[in-house]
């Protein structure tokens, strides 16, 4: 409801009274005076576009400069050129300064992380908090978009305090969220920066008819966890990796891990197999360690396992096999 209010405060702004937008959108003005209610996505999708319109403000207030109806599809058509993800987002934050300057936009990459941040150059008043959330959360929405993947977040930062509405941040921001630190910021995976745009002009025209969505609800695919799983699993191979283990590191559901892991036509057990395959290989070629020390550092629980496995990836048990790449070697030389 913050942010239910926070419209209402910038239609009273500009003059114009939120209760026949509020009754449009199906919710109850004197729901405003309670903290604890909720809407639901469609509620704050309909209320949101009606007060844009009415407002001629894409940005409902938050700037000294109205943002005309259209705008952010015209920073979206800007963008929509672009080879990779990391170029659109750079275009976006370039563009967004254009059209404004009380906030800037900066994307960030450094070593595995992306960080897309949002400086204020003014106190936005009753907007401090809506203002970065909503920006941010748009940013987000289109990146998703754009690639046709779910981009789930590393980590959420804001420079306010912690609100009673917190919770809704899980909603918006999944992933772990701090408060009183700034700028307000999202982190991700920077890999995602290098994928290609999957979509194009035609694409973005029917997307505007209804943009809105993409601000509230997240995407389910996501095509980079194949790559997130296996790298996980990687980083520790001796270990169990539950799906409730995995899934929690990765901020989805078991259910949810398996689903999307389903969809991008791998299994859990399929990568854990890749994974300890490629390790026991190297360990095999590049080490003397006994079989059953390669074994427990490949994930196994013992070595009649890891040999029974061994053979049905290799046709060979890990002795003939590293006796085979030993020979190899000395014929090469």
């Amino acid at each position: 409801m913050a942010f239910v209010q926070a419209i209402a405060q910038a239609c009273r702004q500009a003059g114009l009274p939120p209760e026949n937008l509020l009754q449009q959108a199906q919710i109850a003005p004197q729901e405003l005076e309670n903290p604890a209610a909720h809407v639901t996505a469609w509620q704050f999708e309909r209320l949101s576009g009606l007060a844009m319109q009415a407002l001629d403000d894409e940005a409902l207030g938050w700037f000294s400069r109205r943002l005309p109806w259209g705008s952010y599809g015209m920073l979206a058509r800007a963008s929509i050129s672009s080879p990779t993800l990391g170029v659109a987002l750079q275009r976006w934050c370039r563009h967004h300064g254009l059209l404004q300057d009380d906030i800037s936009l900066h994307l960030d990459s450094e070593g595995a992380t992306a960080t897309l941040s949002l400086t204020t150059h003014r106190d936005l008043g009753p907007f401090r908090e809506f203002c970065p959330v909503s920006v941010l959360r748009n940013a987000h929405g289109l990146a998703c978009w754009f690639i046709d993947s779910r981009i789930p977040l590393q980590g959420a930062q804001f420079p306010f305090a912690r609100p009673a509405h917190h919770e809704a941040y899980g909603v918006l921001f999944p992933g772990p969220t701090r408060f009183g630190t700034g700028p307000a910021a999202i982190r991700f995976d920077a890999r995602y920066l290098q994928l290609p745009l999957q979509r194009d002009e035609a694409a973005l025209r029917l997307m505007l008819q209804r943009a809105l969505p993409l601000t509230v609800l997240q995407y389910r695919r996501d095509r980079l966890l194949v790559q997130r799983v296996r790298h996980t699993l990687a980083a520790d191979p001796a270990a169990a990796h539950s799906a409730e283990a995995l899934a929690q590191r990765l901020h989805l559901s078991p259910r949810t891990l398996h689903r999307q892991l389903k969809e991008e036509g791998a299994s859990l057990q399929g990568l854990k197999d890749e994974v300890r395959r490629e390790r026991a290989i190297a360990l095999l070629h590049r080490t003397e360690r006994p079989i059953k020390q390669v074994a427990h550092e490949a994930g196994f629980t013992n070595d009649k396992s890891f040999i029974r496995a061994f053979r049905g990836w290799t046709g060979l048990s890990p002795a003939e096999f590293r006796r085979q790449g030993k020979t190899a070697g000395k014929l090469l030389i």
